[in-house]
């Protein structure tokens, strides 16, 4: 059984793989451009040198994501603790059904933004954390600024940014689980 401290550790844990894997990869890939891709182009099995370091990076932190979910978060935030285990999830499935997949990869994409924000949202509500719901709204906002054309850049950069956002609430939720624990 594992305790109340490691469990608790499980989120930072995440954070950090998600960003060391993440870092790694664009390193590695030169002729990757925050103005023209997608972070995903970087998991394309067939067209990127970096897909199984990027690729692995997604199943290993939505798999430690989904371990905080269930060992530590559920514990103060328990309907976070069931959306975020969903995002850890679908995180999984965005690595595993790549953008050789196609539409299949944009469903489980669009699905774990999707569940980002719920998460932030349900956080934001069950802590009353300040940090989830700006989380919620910088997310929100940087798809939006995409999707108008306000922010003319590749698709990479609000998934970055709202990425960043939930990261730190995430951190912040582990802190507050390793305190009580």
């Amino acid at each position: 059984m594992m305790s109340g401290e490691a469990s608790a550790f499980l989120g930072v844990s995440a954070v950090i793989v998600a960003f060391t894997f993440l870092g790694l990869s664009l390193l590695l890939s030169p002729s990757f451009s925050w103005w023209i891709n997608a972070l995903s182009d970087l998991g394309h099995s067939v067209r990127s040198e970096v897909a199984p370091i990027f690729n692995f990076g997604l199943l290993l932190t939505g798999f430690l994501i989904s371990l905080y979910s269930v060992k530590a978060l559920i514990r103060h935030a328990r309907y976070t603790g069931v959306s975020l285990t969903l995002s850890g999830f679908l995180l999984q499935l965005v690595a595993t059904f790549d953008e050789v997949y196609g539409y299949l990869h944009y469903l489980v994409s669009v699905l774990f933004f999707l569940s980002l924000g719920l998460s932030s949202i349900l956080y934001a509500v069950e802590r009353r954390s300040v940090t989830a719901a700006a989380a919620f709204i910088i997310g929100l906002l940087s798809w939006i600024f995409y999707w108008t054309g306000i922010l003319d850049v590749g698709v990479a950069v609000p998934e970055a940014l709202s990425s960043i956002a939930v990261a730190l609430w995430i951190i912040r939720s582990t802190l507050e689980s390793f305190s009580k624990s």
